[in-house]
């Protein structure tokens, strides 16, 4: 059951205060980590600032510290890693798995999501537009085996699928940053939100495109608000109350299905993790969220 080679991460964007429904998957992934004897980190996915107030990394590492939470490592803070990702679009270039996009998005929304410009062919930039970076997706039956949710089979699209890589504005997007973090920090296991499950595939084969395999991959439901919808930002989900960290890793245990007694809400911090590493299973999650 144990793996000392186990290194799993939590990665959130500090677009605002860590919520409950980011407790759940960082709370997921800390204790999978720890049940299997392995190392769990912080990594800050920081690449967006026109979407980051300026307080809210600081407020996200204070709420995990205040409920336990603490990496094996110094935090990564992927603002300061845009050496690597250029590094690894020249590498992409070079084996003619990126390529420049000068379409905007209401021409490729007109053309069904082909190419009106041949980007994917090299075609000529019209206007000296501006351009994006794309991954250059094969055309696929991706198969793999999620630890929760069992078999999983995504149908991935040359062309029609292919992920932004370096948008226009010249910030490195989501799908290389992290990959490319993933395969630096010997990554093995990906705990995070089903709402990321349609990327896998994509992600995959960014990752057999820069020479490494994929992690193993473990999507939990995401947490919702009483209209269904997931909590974030956007849905006003509110802060976590870091005066009662205890009361809020009980909840985010019951909300994964974990069946903590109602006296542990009084214990410590670290008594309340080591119930819960003692005794997760992450079989016992819901398939649907609370």
């Amino acid at each position: 059951m144990t793996s000392p080679r186990y290194r799993g991460r939590f990665a959130p964007s500090p677009t605002g205060p860590l919520h409950f429904g980011s407790l759940v998957a960082a709370l997921a992934s800390y204790l999978e980590a720890r049940q299997h004897q392995g190392q769990w980190f912080i990594r800050i996915e920081d690449l967006d600032p026109l979407r980051e107030p300026p307080e809210a990394t600081g407020q996200i590492l204070h709420s995990l510290e205040a409920h336990g939470l603490m990496p094996d490592e110094a935090v990564r803070f992927q603002s300061r890693r845009h050496d690597a990702y250029q590094a690894a679009i020249e590498r992409l270039f070079a084996s003619g798995d990126a390529y420049r996009c000068f379409c905007s998005r209401q021409e490729l929304k007109r053309h069904g999501g082909r190419h009106p410009n041949h980007c994917r062919a090299g075609g000529v930039n019209p206007g000296d537009r501006p351009f994006a970076i794309r991954f250059a997706l094969k055309d696929e039956e991706s198969h793999w085996q999620d630890q929760l949710l069992g078999a999983q089979v995504q149908n991935v699209v040359a062309e029609l699928d292919d992920p932004v890589i370096l948008r226009k504005e010249g910030f490195y997007a989501y799908q290389l940053a992290v990959v490319v973090d993933d395969i630096d920090q010997g990554i093995t296991d990906v705990v995070r939100g089903s709402d990321l499950l349609d990327m896998t595939a994509q992600q995959q084969q960014i990752y057999r495109a820069l020479g490494a395999g994929p992690p193993n991959w473990l999507h939990i439901p995401v947490i919702r608000n009483e209209q269904g919808q997931k909590l974030s930002k956007q849905t006003h989900a509110p802060a976590l109350d870091d005066d009662r960290p205890g009361p809020n890793l009980v909840q985010a245990l019951n909300a994964l299905g974990q069946q903590p007694p109602g006296t542990l809400a009084t214990e410590t911090v670290d008594a309340i993790l080591e119930w819960g590493v003692r005794h997760w299973r992450r079989d016992a999650i819901h398939l649907t969220a609370r």
